[in-house]
């Protein structure tokens, strides 16, 4: 998938870190973003960009910013190779398979964060599901697409 279109496989890991990211700092704040709750303990204040290198390429990741205190995912930097064979590898399954909320399930879990609520599993693998299919029903007329003539 990586030399087939790294465009598409950077695009997705992206999305996937960034829904980790935000369901994360959802879980920090005790309410979604823009929901009123009276369980809020904490708000969001923007993002700050951030560049990751992965094997699909470099990833400008916007990280969530918190009003009180700091935010910066753990799995973002201690492991990060593990982190990022993780996604690059639940981003390529969903791709060439089809996406589960089980797989995304798991995906966390590796990653070592806890508590995501099943709904924001589902959101993910939706997100992740609509991005593939919008590749596999792109048009390919009027591009540069390599293609092998057999005679």
């Amino acid at each position: 998938m990586q030399a087939q279109d790294p465009d598409l496989l950077r695009s997705m890991v992206k999305t996937m870190a960034e829904a980790l990211m935000s369901a994360e700092a959802d879980n920090l704040c005790g309410a979604s973003y823009g929901e009123r709750s009276s369980e809020r303990t904490n708000s969001r204040n923007g993002y700050r960009k951030r560049e990751w290198d992965t094997r699909a390429g470099t990833v400008e990741l916007a990280i969530p910013k918190l009003r009180q205190g700091s935010y910066f995912p753990n799995w973002l930097l201690e492991r990060r190779r593990r982190a990022e064979q993780a996604l690059v590898s639940v981003v390529a399954t969903s791709y060439l398979l089809g996406v589960s909320t089980r797989r995304v399930d798991k995906l966390v879990e590796q990653l070592g964060i806890g508590g995501i609520s099943k709904s924001q599993v589902s959101a993910m693998a939706k997100v992740l599901d609509e991005q593939v299919e919008a590749f596999r029903t792109r048009p390919l007329d009027g591009g540069p697409y390599t293609f092998v003539w057999l005679d």
